[in-house]
């Protein structure tokens, strides 16, 4: 029933919800009680709202952007307790006095500061709002960017502002109860005056040195940036804040080119959420900015993501264009036509080419380069050292199988994702496995994003596990090292202190404009966060059993750091697949539009070593044996060569693959841009010859008595 209600509600938890209720009933029980009247019951009520209009708002529930939209925002709310308040002091008979006369004015009053309040915050955040955004570009050399103003004055400014009425409020009670004026002009006047001077506060940082540059110096400053980095290879990515995870899986890469490397973003959301790099970062929401950017002296450009803002880039000819997008699977959107638009099309191995020729859709085949995927680097094979599950019941190991499906996609098609018709028999299947596995459950980041069973599916496997694992922990059979548990998760504390010490807490930098002008990475501390890092991931499966089952959710620990503990994986037709490919490890993928085993296989190449599931998982079994013995795996030299056609070979090493094709493709873009200069000399030569040879010959100068001009001989 509480879930149901927080689902409805749209709230993200029991909390939430608890306070949406108290919030929304707080409102009636002001009105009965000024009706009554009561001062303490309207003081209870009242207390009620404050509080759990400031909670909703400190967790940024979705339900107090819902209410806005319905004409009861948070100004409103605030209005109808103090016309409530108006209410409740004429039920006491005290409309003919000075304290009556004095609340409706200050209200008023209060209300008047509303519009200067909300102007000048306005007004400051859209000067100090930069017309690009940068990380790792120094632009406090070249244009003076002044310090944010106080983050109290303008993070939740609104909120803030409104909750000056309090002193009012609190003095009007005090005056209601008591019958004594005193309470209530003081109260007033503290309202009245402390919101003065916080519209005062805000004068002096809306003009002056308290602002930034205007677009054109800002603009100006960039490009002589430019022009001294001069930058050759870009990285080019526009999407939505859930996207960002598109063009974080390419920062290293960028990072070990050995061309210039340069980041172009095109939404502000994306820059907030993108993850720590050495690589300069520019962000550009508006389109004729970046048209008119000196991006002079590059010559590639590389793509993530197939959007429509591609085209601000795509214009440029004096670059060569590689789609390089950000996965690399059997789905319809690894053959999009519109790669058509690009130079080149780069994809991991051999599968890639065939892919788009078999899909015929006009990506001519001398146009795709395999370049491997650099990303796989961390993934360790099966034969590597690795987390190796630790000993469960009996002394008996304890493997460790991955679930890991896809998301819904953006239409109904059954075969997009397991969730909905095979995930919870795939997970029941593997928590009641004997002998027994561990179960990680690691679903896509826009799971349920779209279609709501998709989320209800992902909420019962979630229950599924939780329950599994809180038997497991009763269950004396799996005996938990705890003295090894507590050191690991004290190691965890310690590097996670430390990480947030160098990464900082996020408010050291006070808007946008701040954080351009002190965005320089620290090299160090940069290479000492990734160090930290991968203690971090090394301590965190130390700190829970080896038979435990877990949800993993969050950005950490990544896929890839699963893919290195577990001994197979069970996912869907994704470029999760592809990439779990590398690790060498038995794997298996849900046939959820039951084409059938053949037909499966062949629509989809990177199943072709895989065991392949039906909705109802009775296939498990064969997952499971491969696991438990991967001596007699039967699909293991069918997988190495899956490996090898899917992902090229493993010499030389993806990252020299990747830096030969932008090297190459930086050729033919100067081979074509010099072409052009000498197309366009040969043109200008041409044309000054015809123009020459168009001008009529001067006559020679004529003599006294020769009109012809001609001297007499």
């Amino acid at each position: 029933m509480i879930s149901t209600a927080i689902r409805v509600a749209r709230v993200g938890s029991a909390a939430e919800l608890a306070a949406a209720v108290l919030m929304i009933l707080g409102y009636p029980c002001l009105m009965l009680a000024a009706l009554v009247p009561s001062v303490p019951a309207f003081a209870a009520a009242t207390a009620v709202t404050y509080l759990a209009d400031h909670f909703l708002h400190r967790r940024n529930s979705y339900l107090v952007s819902r209410l806005s939209k319905v004409r009861a925002g948070l100004s409103i709310r605030f209005l109808i307790r103090q016309l409530l308040l108006i209410l409740l002091l004429a039920r006491l008979d005290l409309s003919d006095g000075l304290v009556f006369y004095a609340a409706i004015a200050c209200f008023i009053a209060f209300y008047g500061l509303q519009a200067p309040h909300g102007a000048l915050v306005t007004l400051i955040r859209n000067r100090r709002r930069m017309p690009v955004a940068t990380r790792n570009v120094d632009l406090a050399a070249r244009i003076r960017i002044p310090d944010a103003p106080p983050q109290g004055l303008l993070n939740r400014s609104a909120e803030k502002m409104l909750h000056l009425d309090l002193a009012a409020v609190v003095g009007l009670l005090v005056a209601g109860a008591t019958d004594t004026a005193v309470a209530a002009f003081v109260g007033v006047g503290v309202t009245l005056v402390v919101g003065t001077l916080y519209v005062a506060a805000l004068v002096p940082y809306v003009r002056g040195s308290k602002i930034p540059p205007n677009a054109d110096r800002v603009l100006t400053a960039v490009d002589e940036w430019l022009r001294d980095y001069r930058p050759q290879t870009v990285l080019y990515f526009s999407g939505s804040r859930d996207s960002t995870y598109q063009v974080n899986m390419w920062l290293e890469t960028m990072e070990q080119l050995e061309s210039r490397p340069l980041i172009i973003l095109r939404e502000r959301v994306i820059l907030q959420n993108l993850a720590p790099t050495t690589v300069p970062v520019i962000c550009v929401p508006g389109g004729v900015h970046l048209m008119n950017m000196d991006l002079s002296t590059v010559r590639v450009a590389l793509y993530a993501a197939n959007v429509g803002k591609n085209i601000h880039l795509l214009r440029v000819p004096t670059m060569k264009h590689v789609f390089i997008g950000h996965g690399d699977s059997d789905k319809l959107a690894s053959v999009n036509p519109f790669s058509k638009v690009y130079d080149e099309v780069w994809t991991a191995g051999r599968a890639g080419r065939d892919r788009y020729a078999i899909a015929d859709v006009g990506v001519r085949d001398e146009d795709i380069v395999e370049v491997g995927r650099p990303q796989l680097a961390p993934i360790r094979t099966s034969t590597d050292a690795s987390g190796t599950p630790g000993d469960a019941a009996a002394g008996e190991s304890c493997p460790t199988v991955l679930y890991a499906p896809t998301w819904e996609g953006w239409d109904d098609n059954p075969g997009n994702t397991s969730l909905l018709l095979a995930g919870e028999n795939i997970v029941r299947g593997l928590v009641q496995a004997d002998p027994p596995v561990r179960v990680l459950y690691k679903p896509h980041p826009f799971t349920g994003t779209r279609s709501a069973q998709a989320g209800a599916a992902h909420r019962r496997i979630t229950a599924l596990i939780e329950k599994s694992a809180a038997e497991r922990a009763a269950d004396p059979r799996f005996a938990a090292d705890a003295t090894a548990q507590a050191a690991a998760k004290a190691e965890l504390a310690r590097v996670q202190a430390r990480i947030a010490e160098l990464s900082g807490t996020g408010d050291e930098k006070g808007d946008e404009a701040e954080a351009t002008r002190d965005g320089l990475v620290d090299v160090k501390k940069h290479e000492e966060i990734a160090r930290l890092r991968i203690e971090w991931n090394d301590a965190y499966w130390r700190s829970f059993g080896s038979w435990e089952h877990r949800v993993i959710t969050g950005a950490e620990p990544r896929l890839y750091d699963c893919f290195n503990v577990c001994d197979g994986m069970v996912s869907d037709i994704s470029s999760v697949v592809s990439d779990f490919i590398a690790s060498g490890k038995p794997y298996a993928v849900t046939d959820s539009a039951e084409l059938g085993v053949e037909e499966f296989k062949r629509q989809n190449t990177a199943v072709r070593a895989a065991v392949i599931l039906s909705n109802g998982a009775a296939e498990l079994d064969a997952l499971l044996a491969a696991v438990r013995d991967p001596a007699s795996d039967p699909l293991a030299a069918d997988r190495g060569e899956l490996k090898q056609y899917l992902l090229g070979p493993d010499e030389p090493a993806s990252i020299v693959q990747f830096n030969t094709a932008v090297t190459n493709l930086a050729v033919k873009a100067d081979t074509r841009n010099v072409g052009q200069d000498a197309r366009v000399a040969t043109a200008g030569a041409e044309e000054a010859e015809e123009m020459a040879d168009a001008m009529p010959v001067p006559r020679a100068a004529s003599t006294p008595g020769d009109p012809d001009g001609v001297a007499a001989g």
